[in-house]
């Protein structure tokens, strides 16, 4: 993509009412746009890194059988009064128009729709086991919404949802699930930590969170130093300095963004929409379900969080949106500024030819500007053609201090393409 054609521009500033480290560098290297609080615009650059993570999600959904399809966010009130949580605090409530009171809320989850979507389907235990899942926008009316994309009033989120026909199948697929999270959040650069959790407004049960150790973490969590046994301090009897109740390791405290989630819920939601199965004796009972969630954009903040020094973010290569940053910068006089515009253009076309995704620096802007830039948005290699490197590559990683001067041949073997 070339640099000049894309509308948003970066900031020399940073936004004054951000605090949080992935607004204040999402919003100034143009990648998002506040357009209220906790309610954001995806730009260009942001929506290509959702979308990364999005493959990266879908990929490992698709893996353990996960069935994609897409719930209406407009929800009448029915369900969520069959489940008793039409009165939680977080949910959007909206009027029709027609009655005095609301009649709809705006999707905060998809429990209730796909339990009673899936009795049209699931009458006999041969409809058995099943999951599926959605990558939709939620709503949730958070009070005070803060920490840019971590808490947001408006988010995307990936949750899938598990039909069994005993808690020992669910127990079962609850493991693989647990196992296709990590892989998601290690794609994503992200190491979590597999934590034991309560179930909030979903279920009675207890229930496991993934959480990323950061310091701007709104959750305090207890993990073991030996064998990485954690607890959110919410339901936990643990304490920093005490020891681990599985391997007597020594246990930590913790701040942690939560990234993920994933719930054992019973037969809650199917009773409340009888969703039932017959079995080999023709008896009738109840379907046990599971729900799993990950926070699309949550993740992405997350990402910036962990990975962003002075100058900007620093992406990991795999959800960055793009692989290289390529600039080119003029020199004072006319015929060898000509060369490096030529010399760069060439080198973006040959780089588009292999597959490799460039944003493409042609901008008539100084040098200064455009290094900035580029330490700002945070691609994972930058490539300089100026006049100085004559008919090399000045190549820097941008989560290293050191430059090289390379052949193009030698930078496609460093871009592994």
């Amino acid at each position: 993509m070339l640099q000049s054609k894309l509308f948003t521009k970066t900031e020399r500033t940073f936004p004054k009412d951000e605090e949080a480290a992935n607004a204040r560098f999402l919003e100034r290297a143009g990648f998002i746009y506040k357009n209220s609080a906790g309610v954001y615009s995806y730009l260009p650059l942001g929506w290509r890194v959702i979308q990364k993570l999005v493959a990266i999600i879908r990929e490992e959904m698709d893996a353990i059988g996960g069935q994609e399809m897409f719930m209406p966010a407009l929800h009448d009130k029915r369900y969520l009064s069959a489940t008793g949580r039409w009165d939680v605090d977080v949910v959007f409530k909206v009027l029709d128009g027609k009655n005095p009171k609301p009649a709809f809320s705006l999707s905060w989850t998809h429990e209730e729709l796909i339990t009673e979507l899936a009795s049209k389907y699931v009458h006999s235990y041969k409809d058995l086991p099943f999951s599926a899942y959605q990558i939709q926008t939620k709503f949730r009316n958070e009070p005070r919404a803060k920490s840019g994309l971590l808490r947001g009033r408006e988010f995307m989120m990936k949750d899938l949802y598990s039909f069994h026909r005993d808690e020992e199948d669910l127990d079962r697929f609850y493991d693989i699930v647990k196992e296709a999270y990590f892989n998601v959040f290690k794609r994503a650069g992200i190491q979590a930590v597999y934590t034991l959790a309560a179930g909030g407004d979903f279920t009675s049960s207890n229930t496991h969170e993934f959480q990323a150790i950061c310091p701007v973490g709104e959750d305090t969590i207890y993990v073991c130093s030996k064998c990485a046994y954690a607890e959110n301090k919410e339901i936990s009897k643990l304490s920093g300095g005490g020891r681990c109740p599985k391997c007597e390791g020594k246990i930590k405290e913790e701040k942690a963004i939560e990234v993920g989630n994933i719930f054992p819920l019973g037969a809650k939601y199917s009773d409340a929409f009888d969703l039932r199965y017959t079995d080999e004796k023709g008896e009738k009972n109840p379907v046990v379900m599971g729900s799993y969630g990950i926070g699309v954009s949550r993740l992405m903040a997350t990402v910036v969080e962990m990975y962003h020094d002075e100058k900007g973010i620093v992406w990991p290569e795999s959800v960055a949106p793009f692989k290289v940053h390529l600039l080119e910068l003029a020199g004072a006089s006319a015929s060898p500024a000509e060369a490096g515009r030529k010399s760069a253009k060439k080198i973006y076309e040959d780089l588009q030819k292999i597959g490799v995704e460039v944003l493409y620096d042609d901008r008539k802007a100084s040098a200064g500007e455009k290094l900035t830039d580029a330490d700002l948005i945070g691609l994972p290699f930058r490539l300089v053609v100026s006049p100085k490197t004559g008919d090399k590559i000045e190549v820097k990683k941008r989560n290293e201090e050191i430059t090289k001067i390379m052949s193009f041949e030698e930078v496609i073997k460093l871009l592994g393409n």
